[in-house]
């Protein structure tokens, strides 16, 4: 088994929520870390943890990034980092599989599943090993405690409860040349 950590730079966590029940907004996270111990021969055996800062959220517009940063959503200053720690890898094709875990948001852990795809492995121009996955997952944001929202006037609410999130990972093999 081989532990592989995130490049910061080549992965990234977003997501997407309905707005006034007629639109979507997109967003993401401008930092994303973590590792992860894959066994190629044997995928089932392999886990993943990964950190997002929760100030680092991003939607292109700086109000409604501050919002989402405040207590009313994320509490960014109480709860600096969003936490993903799996708890097992059920195989469901050759390079596909679901991810269970908990994902801790505001220091509330809930179980989550990710659909997972394996997208295979490289060697960079500088010589390092790297592999690559994506992984998605929804979840209903209330189950953490992020309740803000709006009544609107011809019914529904301003934020959806349903929030779609999408992990792209590039990661890269820790050797012991790396580890020095």
């Amino acid at each position: 088994m081989a532990t592989w950590n995130f490049d910061s730079s080549h992965s990234g966590a977003s997501f997407s929520v309905r707005h006034m029940m007629i639109t979507t907004v997109r967003g993401g996270f401008d930092q994303v870390s973590g590792s992860l111990e894959f066994d190629l021969n044997n995928p089932a055996n392999s886990s993943v943890e990964a950190h997002i800062a929760a100030a680092s959220i991003s939607t292109g517009n700086e109000q409604r990034d501050a919002h989402l940063r405040s207590a009313d959503f994320l509490n960014a200053d109480e709860f600096p980092t969003l936490h993903f720690k799996s708890t097992k890898v059920v195989m469901t094709g050759e390079n596909t599989a679901k991810i269970h875990g908990d994902l801790n948001i505001r220091g509330k852990a809930l179980p989550v599943v990710l659909e997972a795809e394996y997208l295979g492995e490289n060697t960079s121009p500088y010589g390092d090993q790297r592999i690559g996955f994506i992984a998605n997952t929804k979840i209903n944001r209330e189950d953490w405690g992020l309740t803000w929202n709006v009544p609107l006037a011809q019914g529904g609410v301003l934020v959806g409860k349903e929030i779609s999130i999408s992990l792209d990972i590039q990661a890269v093999l820790v050797t012991e040349k790396s580890m020095a």
